[in-house]
This record gives structure tokens, C-alpha cells and sequence, in this order.
């Protein structure tokens, strides 16, 4: 026995009468989200420092807090500062930010390459470590002497040779080596070398081991103000009495260093939402206290002389995005870029709206209204048949209508319109009964 189901929508009709509406907008909005502003890339390359440098230990705390919103971090090795720069210059090189020491370039050079500030993240102090029998209180003092400033491309040379300068010396005047940074210390505690200039942060074990060392002793830079006020791009800070070991004192006094920043430089390719989770990245990691900087003063806007992006700008003045406080990076990200397109889908739906319930209404109606012309069909047969036309073609109007009725009565509707359909069904029985009327009439015309 057949069954019936009865419903109240046709989910056919609904589908095909909404479904092209529905993907009109599905495509619209995946070519948005291809086109208009493409998505962000899942990996960032990073030109960090030599192994064990600060560099290197932050890089690898960026990549454990990108994981955690699933964007990978690759970090490649570099001798510091100044490869970085290049590195990130290079349109051929597919390194996309890095750790910069301020100073390193100007803002024109800068502008002129793509290269954009995400603002500075600590203090990088230059720390110059010397043997000699009585303490140095100025730069002169090392003329003549042997001094390593570390390998090629970390960026030191740049500014040693500022700092000559200013103190009336060239190159020239001193015996200048470049020794990676485990070699010249070996090299100068052996008594091969006078002094050993480099700038990095305060947590290098290099910086924790010469400070503890005897008869090595660090550079007091007296006239640091009137350093910072040459350069703009340097800071005065202060190592304080007894930071390394307040029980043993050391050091025994407070010492004036200058200190550039270093600074996260990236790509103006770079995209914003990438620029935006390396700056929360930041925030995390170095807004702590250390030796030199308060609670908070890092990450900032400030001592660089290269622009800052608009995107970091942004997040200084109001924090992170609005909706990546409430739901994941990538979630949000897709709102953010898709906020016209949900707009404009919203403004094309309200007409739309208005226009698809009459066009599911006309679909399931078609159902019925296409009958209709079948038995306008047969009633023009009716009305023109005479007593001599052929008992068997009235015959096959009846067989006609018999098959209409069949198929009417196997038509699914929703019950709502199920009024139309018994409407039909009591059309359809008139006809026949008009038929059937005109089959008598024309069987007896023929018998008489």
C-alpha cells in the first residue's frame, strides 16, 4: 500500500527556490575571500642571530606563542643585526621580518626598501669589556688597541665607527678584528685581545660571565647623555650596584651605558593580521621587567628610526583587535576582512527576501496550474465534438483524463496547499462528467 507523506514545506522547492540565491552568495564570498583581501599566510619567516644570542632565545619564544594560534615560525640563523636588515631588504629573499638594532639604517633608506618598524622590544647596551692596569673613562683611551667586534654582518662595525667619530678617531686608529663572539672571548681572556665590543641584551651569559670575571673591566660611559643627544637613536641607561650578585657586590658600582633598541623590523609585504599577532607576541614577551626597562615600558612605538607600520601603530594606541579579545586569530581575522561582503550580502537579502516566498509559492502551484491545461484542452475537445465524431477518440479523451487524474492524486504537496490540489481533483471529475454527457449523446445520434 502506497504511502503519503504529508508535510508542511517542500523542501525541494524551498531548496531550488533559495539555492540560487545561496550560491550566488557562496561565490561572491569565496572570491572575496581570495580576491579582496587574500588570507593570511600559516608561516613567517624570521632572520634571528647566531645560536645562543638573544636573538635566537626570543625568536623561539615567538614561535611557541604563534603555534598557540596555529602559525608557524621559521627562525634562520644569521650573525645579527645587519644581515637581518638585508635579509629582509632582499626582494629575492623570503625572509619577512627580523631582529634590527637601532641605528642600523635611517628612515629614508628605510622607506625606499618597504621596510617597516613593529616597534622596539629592549635594550640592546653596548657593552665594552677591556684589560688594563688603571680604568678607562674615555674612547681615546683604546687607541691602538686590539678590538673585536664580532662577526661580519651583526652591525656593530656601523656603530663602533659612529662612536669613534664623535671621540675624533677613525678606524684606523684602532686594531679592529672580527671574531665570532665565543672565539673573541676565548681569544681575550688568553690575552690576545684588549677589548671586546658588542651590544646585546642584558640576559647574555657572555654579559653574566665577563661581569663575574676578574680583572676584566666594563666601559662607564660618563658622557652617555651627551651620546644620546648625537645620536637619537641611543638611550642612556643604568647597570645598577649589585644587579648581577647583591651579596658579592658585583658590580661594586653603578655603571652609565648607551643602548640602542632592538627593534622588530618587517616587510611592508607582510600582512597586517601577521603584523598584528607578532605584536601581541611581543607584548607577551617583553613587556616584563629586566635590567634596564620597567614593568611595561616594551614593547613601544618609540626609539626607532625606522617608520611604524600603521597596523602597529594601532595596536599601541587601542591593544589587540576588538574581536580577537572574544574568539581565535583566524576566526576573527575572517570577520575582520570579510565585513563588507557580509554587509553587502546582508543589503542583497532584504529585496531577496521579498522576492523568493512568491517564487516558492509559484513552484508549488506550478504543480497544479500545469493540469490545468490539460483539461482546458479536453473541454475545447468537448465543446467542438459533434454527433458524428468517433465514439473511440471521445473514448481516448476519457482514458486521457483518467491518466491526468492518476498523476494528480501521486502529487506531493505541502499541506497547505492541498486545497489547490482537491479543487483540481473536483475540476477534473466535472470534466469527465462532461465528457461522459457528450459520449452519450454521440453513441445515440449514431444508433438512430
Amino acid at each position: 500500500m502506497k504511502k503519503i507523506k504529508f508535510t508542511l514545506f517542500s523542501i525541494r522547492d524551498l531548496l531550488l527556490a533559495f539555492g540560487p540565491m545561496i550560491l550566488a552568495l557562496v561565490i561572491i564570498a569565496g572570491a572575496a575571500y581570495y580576491l579582496v583581501d587574500p588570507a593570511p599566510k600559516r608561516v613567517i619567516e624570521l632572520s634571528a642571530g647566531p645560536e645562543n644570542s638573544s636573538y635566537q632565545r626570543f625568536a623561539k619564544q615567538y614561535a611557541s606563542e604563534l603555534a598557540k594560534n596555529k602559525v608557524t615560525l621559521h627562525i634562520n640563523p644569521s650573525q645579527g643585526s645587519q644581515e637581518n636588515l638585508q635579509k629582509i631588504s632582499d626582494p629575492d629573499s623570503d625572509i619577512q621580518v627580523g631582529f634590527v638594532r637601532s641605528g642600523s639604517t635611517d628612515a629614508q633608506i628605510a622607506e625606499e626598501k618597504g621596510l617597516v618598524s613593529l616597534g622596539s622590544l629592549f635594550y640592546e647596551p653596548i657593552w665594552i669589556f677591556y684589560r688594563s692596569k688603571k680604568e678607562f673613562d674615555t674612547i681615546s683611551q683604546f687607541k691602538g688597541k686590539r678590538i673585536n667586534l664580532g662577526a661580519e654582518g651583526n652591525g656593530m662595525h656601523r656603530m663602533f665607527s659612529q662612536i669613534l667619530s664623535v671621540n675624533g678617531m677613525q678606524d684606523a686608529d684602532v686594531q679592529i678584528q672580527r671574531l665570532d663572539d665565543a672565539e673573541a672571548t676565548k681569544t681575550f681572556l688568553n690575552g690576545k685581545l684588549d677589548a671586546l665590543v658588542f651590544s646585546s641584551a642584558s640576559d647574555s651569559p657572555l654579559v653574566q660571565q665577563l661581569l663575574q670575571t676578574p680583572d676584566v673591566r666594563l666601559f662607564d660611559f660618563v658622557q652617555a647623555e651627551a651620546y644620546t643627544r648625537r645620536f637619537p637613536f641611543l638611550s642612556s641607561v643604568v647597570l645598577p650596584r649589585g644587579i648581577v650578585d647583591i651579596g658579592r657586590d658585583i658590580p661594586a658600582r653603578d655603571y652609565h651605558l648607551i643602548a640602542p633598541t632592538a627593534t622588530l623590523v618587517a616587510h611592508e609585504s607582510l600582512h597586517p593580521a601577521l603584523m598584528g599577532l607578532l605584536l601581541q607576541a611581543a607584548r607577551k614577551i617583553h613587556s616584563k621587567a629586566d635590567w634596564f626597562s620597567d614593568q611595561g615600558e616594551f614593547p613601544s612605538d618609540k626609539y626607532t628610526e625606522i617608520p611604524v607600520a600603521a597596523e602597529a601603530e594601532k595596536f599601541y594606541k587601542n591593544g589587540p583587535p576588538m574581536l580577537q579579545r572574544y574568539m581565535s586569530f583566524w576566526m576573527a581575522n575572517f570577520f575582520d576582512r570579510m565585513w563588507v561582503v557580509l554587509i553587502t550580502a546582508g543589503a542583497l537579502l532584504l529585496p531577496l527576501s521579498k522576492v523568493i516566498p512568491p517564487l516558492y509559492v509559484w513552484r508549488i502551484r506550478s504543480r497544479i496550474y500545469r493540469w490545468y491545461g490539460q483539461l482546458r484542452i479536453a473541454e475545447q475537445f468537448i465543446d467542438e465534438a459533434g454527433e458524428n465524431s468517433p465514439v473511440h477518440t471521445l473514448q481516448k479523451q476519457m482514458q486521457h483524463l483518467d491518466e491526468i487524474e492518476e498523476k494528480v492524486n501521486n502529487t506531493s504537496l505541502p499541506l497547505s496547499y492541498m486545497e489547490e490540489l482537491y479543487h483540481l481533483r473536483s475540476h477534473i471529475h466535472f470534466v469527465r462528467d462532461r465528457l461522459v454527457e457528450r459520449l452519450r449523446a454521440v453513441e445515440t445520434a449514431q444508433q438512430v
